[in-house]
């Protein structure tokens, strides 16, 4: 499940850090129903050692935007929009539930009111898709040089390792969910390809002091239900609950 967020600043304009993934993963958690987002934040869906949290975030978008290098700030002009979407239709429906009760929160020391929180129809696959990455995929590894440091190394779109570490992570998703693989089917031939992404589509953002590495662009992805509703729901690649990974089909079968 998936909502839209049409945001109005009290001001007109919102002044935010360029790096502002954190405030809107904040903003998501202080929203929601306490107990959930302790549940959320501190449990979520587990496979082995791994924990899933199972939604992911849009980057905000406006028709005018201005970046002021000095400040490393960004000033959006409204109507702002901000996608989110989860596995669990319960987070998307308390968090719309709050905002309509507040009518208005805070990003950044800004009042914004929520002029609308739209419910996005739900997508069925029959066969490849366009989509466009409108928060950056990242894919990476964690890897040890010869003396010992860990170092990590982020994939683009053109090394095999890429979709092949997608296609890992979602199955992670996928039995933290249904509990037993042998229910979900075969992945043989999905997968996912760059058609529009160049160097231009890098985004290096930075999480709480973490430098990430991800790509936005247009991609051909071919998914079996349900691997394609976890992915278009929670978000492919890596740290999708801090706003990586959030893909719009922009075309229908290939």
């Amino acid at each position: 499940m998936r909502i839209s967020l049409k945001l109005e600043p009290q001001s007109g304009i919102l002044k935010i850090p360029i790096h502002y993934n954190h405030i809107l993963q904040a903003f998501i958690y202080r929203s929601l129903d306490r107990a959930l987002a302790d549940w959320l934040h501190e449990e979520g869906y587990r496979f082995e050692k791994r924990r899933f949290k199972l939604f992911t975030f849009s980057r905000l978008r406006s028709k005018r935007r201005s970046f002021d290098r000095s400040s490393g700030t960004l000033s959006l002009e409204s109507p702002i929009f901000l996608k989110i979407g989860s596995y669990e239709t319960q987070i998307l429906e308390s968090l719309a539930i709050h905002l309509v009760k507040w009518g208005e929160a805070r990003l950044n020391r800004t009042v914004c009111r929520f002029a609308s929180i739209e419910v996005e129809m739900r997508v069925v696959p029959k066969g490849p898709l366009l989509v466009r990455a409108i928060s950056p995929i990242t894919v990476y590894r964690t890897l040890y040089g010869t003396d010992g440091k860990r170092k990590t190394y982020y994939f683009t779109p053109w090394e095999r390792e890429f979709q092949e570490l997608i296609f890992d992570n979602l199955k992670r998703k996928a039995i933290s969910i249904y509990g037993d693989e042998n229910e979900l089917p075969p992945l043989d031939n999905a997968y996912i390809k760059p058609v529009k992404v160049s160097n231009r589509n890098l985004v290096v953002a930075n999480f709480k002091g973490t430098w990430i590495k991800g790509w936005t662009g247009l991609y051909e992805l071919n998914l079996p239900e349900p691997y394609f509703t976890i992915a278009y729901d929670t978000g492919l690649g890596a740290k999708n609950s801090q706003g990586f990974g959030m893909v719009d089909v922009v075309r229908g079968e290939t």
